[in-house]
Parts: C-alpha cells; sequence; structure tokens
C-alpha cells in the first residue's frame, strides 16, 4: 500500500512540476494573445493566417518554459525543472518553427518586416523575464505591443492592404497602452499601494492619438479607434468605483478586449 501511495504522490509532483513548467501563470496574456490572432482571422481569414495565430499562441506558452530556463542560466544553477523546461521549450519552438514554415508556404504576400520590428520588443520582454522582473510596466507594454503585430501579420499573410495592416496593429497597441497601466493600478489599489494617476492618464492620452494615427491609416479602423475611446472613458469611469477582486478587473479586461475586436472586424468588413 505504501508503494502506491508513493507512486501516486510521485506523479502527482511530475503533474505539478510539469504544469508550473508548462502552463502559463498569466491569465491576462492569453487574451492579449488572442486578441491580435482573433481579429487577424476575422479580417483576413486564411490558411497562412491560421498557422501564424497558432505560432503566436504556441510562443506564448513556450514563454514560460523560456523564462525558467533562461531565469535559471543567469543564476547559474541547474535543476530539475531546468531540464524539463529545456525539453518543453524545445519541442515548443520546433511546433512554433512548423506553423511559421507552413505561414510561409501558404502566404500570399510577404509578412516578415511587422516580426522583425516587433522582434526588439519580445526581447525587452525577456531580457527583464531572465532577471525575474518581468511584472514591471516596460517589459509588459513591450511583451503585449509585439505579440499585437500578429494581427498585421496575418493580414499581410493573406495579401491584404498594407495600410490596414499596420492600423490594426495600431488599435491592438492602443488597447494595450491603456489597458496595462489601469489594470496595473487596480491591483495597487487592492494592496493600497496606489500611487498618482499620473501614469494612467498619460497612457489614455498616448492611447487615444496611437488610435487617431490608425484612423488616419484607413478609415476603414473608424469603429476600432472609437472603441479605444470607449475603453478609455470606461476605464476613467471605473476608477472611480470599488475596486474589485483581480479576477473581476481581469474578466472585465476580457471583455473590453473582445469588445474591441468584435468593434473593429465588424468597422472593417462593412467598408
Amino acid at each position: 500500500m505504501s508503494d502506491v501511495v508513493t507512486a501516486g504522490t510521485e506523479a502527482r509532483g511530475r503533474r505539478s512540476l510539469l504544469r508550473s513548467v508548462a502552463v502559463p501563470a498569466e491569465h491576462g496574456g492569453w487574451g492579449l494573445t488572442l486578441e491580435p490572432a482573433l481579429l487577424g482571422l476575422l479580417v483576413a481569414w486564411s490558411g497562412a493566417g491560421a498557422c501564424l495565430a497558432l505560432a503566436a499562441l504556441v510562443g506564448f506558452v513556450a514563454r514560460t518554459p523560456l523564462k525558467l530556463v533562461l531565469v535559471d542560466a543567469s543564476r547559474d544553477r541547474h535543476l530539475a525543472r531546468t531540464t524539463l523546461a529545456r525539453r518543453v521549450v524545445a519541442v515548443e519552438l520546433l511546433v512554433l518553427a512548423a506553423l511559421v514554415a507552413g505561414a510561409a508556404l501558404l502566404s500570399h504576400g510577404p509578412f516578415w518586416v511587422p516580426a522583425v520590428i516587433a522582434a526588439p520588443l519580445v526581447a525587452v520582454e525577456l531580457w527583464f523575464d531572465m532577471r525575474s522582473r518581468s511584472r514591471r510596466l516596460v517589459p509588459e507594454l513591450a511583451g503585449a505591443i509585439g505579440i499585437s503585430s500578429v494581427v498585421t501579420m496575418i493580414v499581410l499573410a493573406d495579401g491584404g492592404d498594407t495600410r490596414l495592416a499596420w492600423g490594426l496593429w495600431l488599435v491592438l497597441s492602443a488597447r494595450t497602452v491603456t489597458s496595462i497601466p489601469f489594470v496595473r493600478d487596480q491591483i495597487a489599489r487592492l494592496h493600497q499601494r496606489a500611487g498618482p494617476p499620473r501614469t494612467t492618464m498619460v497612457a489614455d492620452l498616448v492611447a487615444v492619438l496611437v488610435a487617431a494615427t490608425a484612423f488616419g491609416l484607413d478609415q476603414a479602423l473608424l469603429a476600432g479607434a472609437v472603441a479605444i475611446v470607449g475603453v478609455v472613458v470606461y476605464q476613467r469611469l471605473s476608477a472611480r468605483w470599488p475596486t474589485p477582486r483581480a479576477v473581476v478587473v481581469g474578466i472585465r479586461q476580457m471583455v473590453l478586449g473582445l469588445v474591441v475586436v468584435a468593434v473593429t472586424a465588424v468597422g472593417v468588413l462593412a467598408t
């Protein structure tokens, strides 16, 4: 009986270790990754776009084991999780490469330029990851804006309009710029350590300007720009309400993100 119990405990331990290595803990990251993938496919569905959307999700998942590998390497240590993380990230990077290769074979136009531009942003995020400082504002913004480039890649891979493709990235970047500081402020309030509202006010102003720039690139993005203004107004109003639990903040942000995606897509498809 004791052998059975021991075996069960070891199995649970392995599953727990695998979960900690392979499953992202950032729940908000799922939404920020799904938004550009979903918006791109709604506006310009294609086989290449589907491959890129899946590649974005795989890349997001792969960040968790990669972060562990980088942290352990920077601290010159080798743990059981290090070996497992290396194996997991190796498999996920192979899948990622296969999906990108599939997108390249199926695409109707070049889609590499957004990836090249986003690469430094992703590198900034990984640099902070390696130093266990990924919860700071700069890496959160850099990572979210970087992954938003997927919407541009999906549209370009379908041979879509260049100005529309870049404008969609701006819309989602505006959503990121206003929402991440707001969420951070809400969480800080829950822990009674909220600072002055200067950061969120500046972020809101930048978000509106970025959304306006997107509309300037392509007038089909009017609905998306208006949706960003709506998000800013909603967040300014909700900041005056009692601060909800963190899970409620996350759910509200996921809904806001889906609304921005839906409104933007409808506006583009209706023009």
